[in-house]
């Protein structure tokens, strides 16, 4: 028990002292390339970050354990919009440019509605995510992709002015160098992280849709918590919000898509409980920015998200 305490916190100081390396070397790359911090976010950062829930969900289903791939998505978008998203606003009141309010939260919510359809009403496919869908899945994952980059260049995207001053660095190659670094961290220390926890939690007898869902879906968004509470202090809000967008469509077009095309997935374990709360989150940023006429979440409805957040680990505790 000792030496998993150790490994956690050891995993905990990865994290920090990635995210710290994967801001700074992204606003850089974002400021020299003339793309914007919210798409930086959304792409490289929102992808990099996701790299430990696609371990895990892929790891999962080569072994057959569809609960720990499909629990660990839904429960890290969960985790990354009310969790999260909530720490940040607390600290940063988020706002965003209106392109990004037509195109980007909408598409957030639609892939959270998709991935419902899909595991819920496939005909022929019974709670479960076929191969077909996941090749469909991926093939958005990549038009969204491309279509990401090919605006972000195009489309004024309101960057925060103020803040603490840009650093920046003689040589391309030293921020290139740091999201690398900074990256490589966050995903070791998260690997750290949720083995140790993973060990701890199966001693004590829990299921693989709690552990999924709990333990994995908040160790492997380590990362993104890192990344967007160290942007909140820089000041660097659009890229916090970028990183959750990118982080929760990549989870369900990327993870679960190639995930589903290793082997089918069962969603029978997931609960109406589960899959209310995601679309719940997932309609909450939406309506926040669709109804406030400031256009940002703010503190009030960083509140609302962490108490949603409370809720919810309360209902899975009181099942278990």
């Amino acid at each position: 028990m000792l030496l998993n305490i150790a490994i956690l916190i050891l995993g905990l100081a990865l994290v920090v002292f990635g995210s710290e390396w994967l801001v700074d070397g992204a606003s850089d790359v974002a400021r020299r390339s003339g793309i914007s911090e919210f798409v930086i976010g959304l792409t490289i950062v929102g992808i990099g970050t996701s790299t430990p829930e696609m371990v895990v969900s892929f790891i999962g289903a080569i072994q057959g354990s569809a609960d720990i791939s499909i629990g660990n998505v839904i429960g890290s978008n969960i985790f990354n919009t009310l969790m999260i998203l909530g720490c940040t606003a607390l600290i940063l009141p988020l706002t965003i440019s209106e392109h990004a309010i037509k195109r980007d939260i909408p598409i957030n919510l639609g892939v959270t509605l998709l991935l419902i359809l899909l595991g819920c009403c496939n005909p022929g496919f019974e709670n479960t995510l076929s191969r077909v869908d996941g090749a469909i899945m991926l093939l958005l994952f990549a038009a969204y992709l491309y279509m990401s980059f090919k605006e972000g260049r195009e489309t004024d995207y309101g960057e925060e002015s103020g803040g603490t001053a840009h650093k920046s660095y003689s040589h391309k190659a030293i921020p290139i160098t740091m999201i690398i670094v900074g990256l490589a961290s966050l995903i070791a220390g998260g690997r750290l992280f949720v083995n140790s926890a993973v060990d701890i939690a199966h001693a004590l007898g829990w299921s693989d849709k709690f552990i999924g869902i709990t333990i994995l879906a908040g160790g492997t968004s380590l990362p993104e918590l890192a990344t967007c509470v160290v942007a909140a202090f820089k000041k660097k809000g659009q890229l916090a919000l970028g990183n959750i967008l990118g982080s929760n469509i990549s989870n369900i077009l990327l993870i679960l898509g190639g995930s589903a095309l290793i082997r089918p997935l069962s969603m029978e374990n997931i609960s109406t409980v589960d899959l209310g709360t995601l679309f719940l989150s997932a309609l909450l940023i939406f309506v926040s920015y669709y109804t406030f006429v400031k256009k940002k979440l703010g503190r009030v409805e960083a509140v609302c998200l962490l108490l949603m957040e409370a809720a919810y680990m309360y209902t899975l505790i009181t099942d278990l």
